[in-house]
């Protein structure tokens, strides 16, 4: 018998990796001699470097870079085992972990340490870079990491634009001149789950300004900002990727990468599934399981879970596919045609505190109690 363990991480508790241990220690209690190949996922977000770099057997690198107030901070990123490529996820560099709610302020928030991850993958001669566009701090357009690139965003009078968001109504000329010409030979993948453009009320400052502290005439301003800065880009660079699905993630980094780079925008899944190799690591499943923090009716729009699922079944047709969550919201109905089961793993009443340190033991006894039921059922 073979299961196939392909969980993506409980925010706060697991990483992929650590679910999907959890997950085969509680089945292994009950079919210790089965076969198990286990696959840790991500979607483009928090534990997509980790997922990439354990299932091809790559390396992480550490980089002395700007987080989003320009303080030095040290990111990493990884490296693949299989193919010269290079992960990155924004948030290392520019993330929300960097602010709290003091220093939290998307006006000044940028993305220039995310252009320096890319600069330095590029420098070490990588031909494909995934960029995963989730969990930043910034609304800035993509402005920083261009200008960690080479690019230049001048006012008025001739002078490099400060980093941040609030900055980018008094741009003038975008100069590409000393751009780093390196980046015409790699290909750029962006990692993302939404496909907002980059302004107007499904865009970057109105939908996730908020989510980043920005206060309503911070909105505005960012609004307007982002606007111009498209404005320029078009009339500079002859490029206009604002209203490209993609374009708002992560602030409008999706924008800025899609306008500066040759850049393509994928489901963070979906890259995932390929470069994990998961179709031939699936064939031959008996089961298949899969799980993350919470699975609600949002997971039906193309989160991890679902991703497995769908491509475990176009490999294996019809192979069951249970899957664990933290926790269980509304909406969980509209899943019934992609999962033979979902479970809530947590056992009992509990504050988070508690909940996130038994989260190892609840998962693995969760998944025990499905596989005793398997083995009833056979």
């Amino acid at each position: 018998m073979k299961f196939v363990i392909a969980p993506d991480s409980f925010k706060g508790s697991l990483t992929a990796k650590q679910a999907a241990l959890a997950m085969a220690t509680g089945i292994r209690r009950v079919f210790p001699r089965a076969e198990y190949t286990l696959v840790p996922m991500a979607d483009g977000g928090e534990g997509t470097v980790a997922a990439l770099v354990d299932a091809t057997g790559g390396q992480l690198v550490q980089v002395p870079v700007h987080d989003p107030l320009d303080r030095v901070v040290t990111a990493s990123y990884g490296l693949l085992g299989t193919s010269n490529t290079a992960v990155i996820e924004m948030a290392a560099a520019s993330g929300l972990q960097f602010v709290d709610a003091q220093t939290s302020n998307p006006l000044l928030a940028s993305t220039y340490g995310t252009g320096e991850l890319i600069k330095d993958a590029v420098a070490r001669g990588v031909d494909r870079i995934i960029i995963g566009l989730g969990g930043s701090a910034t609304v800035d357009g993509g402005a920083g990491m261009a200008q960690a690139l080479g690019v230049h965003l001048l006012n008025e009078a001739g002078q490099e634009l400060p980093h941040g968001g609030g900055a980018l109504t008094h741009l003038t000329r975008v100069e590409m001149s000393e751009l780093d010409p390196r980046l015409h030979q790699v290909e750029i993948l962006l990692a993302a789950d939404v496909n907002n453009p980059l302004t107007g009320s499904e865009g970057a400052a109105r939908v996730f300004g908020p989510q980043k502290g920005a206060t309503p005439a911070m909105v505005t301003i960012l609004e307007r900002g982002l606007a111009h800065f498209a404005t320029v880009v078009k009339h500079d660079c002859c490029r206009d990727p604002s209203r490209k699905p993609g374009a708002g993630a992560a602030g409008g980094l999706g924008f800025g990468l899609l306008a500066f780079t040759h850049a393509e925008v994928k489901r963070g899944i979906d890259l995932v599934l390929q470069y994990t190799d998961f179709a031939r690591q699936v064939v031959g499943a008996d089961y298949v399981f899969t799980g993350e923090g919470q699975v609600d009716f949002q997971t039906e729009f193309g989160k991890t879970p679902l991703g497995v699922s769908r491509a475990a079944r176009q490999v294996v047709p019809g192979v069951p596919v249970i899957a664990l969550a933290g926790s269980l919201g509304s909406g969980i109905d509209a899943l019934d045609d992609d999962f033979t089961a979902v479970f809530a793993a947590p056992s009992g009443a509990k504050d988070l505190h508690q909940a996130i340190a038994d989260a190892p033991a609840d998962v693995a006894l969760t998944a025990e109690n499905v596989a005793r039921l398997i083995k009833r059922l056979k």
